[in-house]
């Protein structure tokens, strides 16, 4: 898996592929009375079906608005705060930059919807669909970008300057600065460049806003919007386009971070500015970077995107039980004049080896700032992701890079006491950590202790808040022990139970310090449910809810925390947002109610599949999903396909909008078909006692409570043919498909694997390695789980296997298909296989998503 949200994402653009490949199941003999016939299509009748659903689809597939930046009006304007976000049109397949205005008042009498204005004038931000350079590519499969036009955008909100990529340059406009705020589309600068090809990952320097920093061929750049300055800051990378024989970089995260620790950048700007006043008042700025050294990473070739005869592009991956890049941390400093021009750029580092200070660290997941620029910190784990550390690095700890040793030791010396770092939290759990994104430290105000709020996972099983003051402890001794634990002081508990606060994929807190509050989204209320809630940190105690129940809820709030942005939906309810003033007492600020205000967007009608629960021989409460076959007939029995992903860090069954998430489920019902997803152990959200079941057993309990949940589906309603089942998935439902048909041939007929993984060797540390050790420690269970090692418990009967896979995954590499093939192929087992040349891990050219969809409905109306 990790691919299924991307897909998703793809089908809400392009009406043309959804991850939800359906399984079919090959059945012989007499055909049986009671049972319901799919009616069976010609290849072309199948791709007008998929052709009309797409279409009907679009009608509905609301593309709702998202990445929301709040700023507030002057009391003069008739406006309370302008909103700025990314969307896109019923008429564009492109994401664009708007903006809204709230009022201050509105009419109670009527539903207020706020136009979307376009915040840039005649602008295309990717006239050649599809055609992306090749880091630009691969970033997207590591985000599951699917949608085009403006994905992401930078924003200061003191000079009101945005900042964003598009058509492979980078663009800035500035509005509300100085609360001077347009009325017309702007106009976007092209930000130049002496670089040839793609920059990376742009940001807006918070300190100096004329600043713009990005990345280019694995370097860290800036440039100067006033003065035109153009400067390189680091030069790890030869730029000779070999990984062999270039295998450092600076600021970008590598494969493994991006891919399973979804960081997607290297590099952080410091907030804090320091003027020079004895120097023609320049300032001095600071970024702080990762350098990776990939050469003792393994190598690995995959075939290229263009196709080229025996062209193939390189890659480092690091397969379970190998080698990981090495990593450090170092400051770029950059020093510039009263005019703004740069004087000077020097480059500071740790002043003893990054693998001497912090020897068992193995990733670095999350890296940045204190707001008031005195520390960087890094949250740190070992390799089993057992052990975390919170680690706090004050950036008068780096000094000038390539001192000699004498030089170095003076100043190590110089250090003493007084300058070094401070690990001022750990956590360590025998199942895994899960990396969060939670972590609000608050303006020191004292030098020996700092305060701070964060998750914690490991305390109750469940993922909660805390806020905990830790001793910043001083000693000399310290550098030669490298031991930099300090003691906790205080840790209050904020929020408790059995349910959790969201804190993955991007998940934020949003800290009120004049009322003493944190706004936090968790699934208090149901397991199936998303809203914002708030809890006093000074005196917790009453949690209270601030969305409304039956529906999920993605919420933004403004830096005044007086406006609330709800993104919401349901089932039986496609996406609306809603803008809600929370109004009450100032002197009871926890109990504000939201009020609604106006909509940016309403929802609009689709069928939509019902949620049902059973508890499982685990003593755990199991929930599922049923699509109802649209033709249901009384007394027969209909086919029935299972869509697994069953992994951890991946929740599919809640009460939130399916439409076009599900197109292929949704067409499958349409045809006759039951669809059945279900929640078992090992998914998240419901505890790390539930999602850790897998731990060292991956494939084993996940298939379990699969049959568990059909059977309970069957025995409820008549209509599910338990001799015609199919279960399918991607990447890691490709997986659980293949160990499907091995363990249980007698419930699923057939089983489609979209890009598995059949051999748990050859996939990367970071994934395999958390939840199955190294192979050295645990051959066993590599053996056990690895189903290229098992082909001979598949059927011998043709027809019930469709292995799928792209011939250019750089995540699931080939190999694995190729090497179960080989297996089957050795074991005279038979098989269907179906390869995409051209496409990744997510399927994403228009054709080949229509082919995969026909392929796919022909397998199961021919064989279940």
């Amino acid at each position: 898996y990790k691919n299924f949200v991307l897909i998703s994402q793809v089908v809400v653009v392009i009406f043309h592929f959804s991850p939800l490949s359906l399984s079919t199941d090959s059945t012989g003999g007499d055909v049986n009375s009671t049972q319901f016939q799919v009616e069976k299509h010609t290849w072309d009748g199948l791709r007008k079906i998929v052709h009309k659903t797409h279409r009907n689809a679009s009608l509905v597939a609301l593309k709702a608005p998202h990445d929301f930046q709040f700023v507030q009006k002057d009391e003069a304007s008739r406006h309370s705060h302008r909103i700025y976000y990314l969307g896109m049109t019923f008429s564009s397949i492109e994401n664009m930059l708007f903006y809204s205005d709230i009022p201050k008042k509105i009419c109670k009498d009527a539903l207020l919807t706020l136009s979307w204005k376009p915040m840039l004038s005649h602008f295309q931000a990717n006239p050649h669909h599809g055609v992306f350079s090749l880091e630009e590519e691969l970033l997207r499969e590591r985000k599951r970008m699917g949608v085009f036009g403006i994905t992401s955008y930078d924003h200061h909100r003191g000079s009101g300057l945005f900042l964003f990529q598009a058509n492979s340059s980078l663009y800035y406009c500035r509005d509300g600065a100085s609360n001077r705020f347009t009325t017309s589309p702007l106009k976007p600068i092209e930000i130049k460049s002496q670089c040839s090809g793609a920059r990376m990952d742009p940001k807006i320097c918070p300190g100096d806003p004329n600043f713009i920093s990005f990345i280019h061929n694995n370097d860290i750049w800036v440039t100067s919007i006033v003065t035109g300055e153009e400067r390189r800051l680091t030069f790890c990378h030869k730029g000779v386009g070999n990984p062999k024989e270039d295998p450092i970089s600076a600021g970008v995260a590598t494969f493994v971070t991006q891919e399973e620790f979804n960081r997607f950048t290297g590099y952080w700007w410091s907030p804090l500015v320091q003027n020079r006043k004895n120097n023609g008042d320049g300032k001095t700025l600071q970024i702080l970077y990762e350098q990776v050294d990939e050469s003792q990473v393994e190598i690995v070739h995959v075939p290229s995107s263009t196709l080229e005869e025996r062209k193939t592009d390189i890659y480092r991956y690091p397969h379970a039980g190998s080698t990981n890049p090495g990593i450090t941390l170092k400051i770029s400093e950059i020093k510039t004049d009263n005019l703004g021009k740069i004087v000077s750029i020097q480059d500071k580092e740790l002043p003893v080896p990054f693998t001497t200070l912090f020897p068992n660290v193995e990733y670095m997941t999350r890296v940045g700032w204190t707001k008031d620029g005195r520390y960087a910190y890094a949250f740190m784990m070992d390799r089993q992701q057992r052990h975390l550390q919170l680690v706090m690095l004050p950036h008068a700890l780096f000094i000038p890079a390539n001192l000699d040793k004498d030089k170095r030791q003076a100043t190590l010396e110089a250090l003493g006491d007084t300058v070094q770092p401070f690990i001022i939290y750990e956590e360590t759990n025998d199942i895994w950590i899960n990396v969060h994104d939670i972590f609000h430290p608050f303006v020191q105000t004292s030098e020996d202790e700092m305060t701070f709020i964060i998750v914690n996972e490991t305390r109750t099983g469940f993922c909660h808040l805390y806020k905990i003051t830790s001793a910043l402890e001083r000693s000399r001794y310290q550098w030669a022990k490298g031991d930099f634990r300090c003691s906790v002081k205080e840790e209050v508990m904020l929020t408790s139970g059995e349910w959790e606060v969201m804190a993955s994929n991007g998940a934020k807190i949003w800290v009120d310090e004049a009322a003493k509050l944190v706004y936090f989204q968790g699934t208090k209320d149901s397991p199936l449910e998303r809203h914002l809630y708030v809890v006093s940190y000074e005196s917790p105690g009453e949690i209270v809810r601030l969305t409304k129940a039956g529906f999920s809820h993605n919420c933004s709030l403004s830096q005044t925390f007086d406006v609330l942005i709800s993104n919401y939906s349901s089932l039986s309810t496609s996406p609306c947002v809603h803008i809600y003033k929370l109004s009450g007492s100032d002197s009871d600020p926890l109990h504000k109610q939201p009020e609604f205000w106006a909509s940016v967007l309403e929802s609009s009608g689709f069928s939509h599949p019902e949620i049902f629960s059973f508890t499982g021989t685990s003593g755990f409460k199991l929930y599922g999903m049923l699509y109802k076959p649209y033709n249901l007939v009384p007394g027969k029995k209909h086919p029935t396909v299972v869509f697994v992903y069953g992994g951890p860090q991946v929740q599919l069954v809640n009460n939130a909008y399916k439409g076009v998430k599900y197109l292929q489920l949704t067409t499958l019902a349409s045809l006759g078909y039951v669809v059945l997803i279900i929640d078992g152990r090992g998914s998240c959200q419901r505890g790390l006692k539930f999602e850790g079941a897998v731990k060292d057993k991956m494939g084993k309990v996940e298939i379990s409570d699969q049959v568990e949940g059909l059977l309970y589906v069957a025995e409820k309603h008549h209509f599910v043919d338990l001799t015609r089942v199919a279960i399918h998935g991607w990447s890691y439902g490709g997986f659980l498909s293949l160990m499907g048909l091995i363990h249980r041939p007698d419930i699923f007929k057939v089983a489609i694997a979209g890009a598995p993984v059949t051999l748990w060797r050859a996939y990367d540390t970071g994934y395999t390695e958390r939840y199955l050790d190294t192979p050295e420690k645990n051959q066993k269970g590599y053996d056990d789980c690895s189903v290229a090692l098992h082909v001979d418990k598949l059927p011998n009967e043709p027809n019930r296997l469709l292995i799928l896979h792209g011939f250019l995954d750089e995540n699931v590499h080939f190999f694995h298909t190729n090497y179960l093939v080989y297996q089957l192929v050795q074991a005279g087992k038979p098989y269907n296989l179906q390869v995409y040349p051209n496409e990744r891990h997510s399927i994403r050219c228009p054709q080949s998503g229509e082919h995969y969809e026909i392929t796919v409905l022909q397998f199961l109306q021919d064989n279940l």
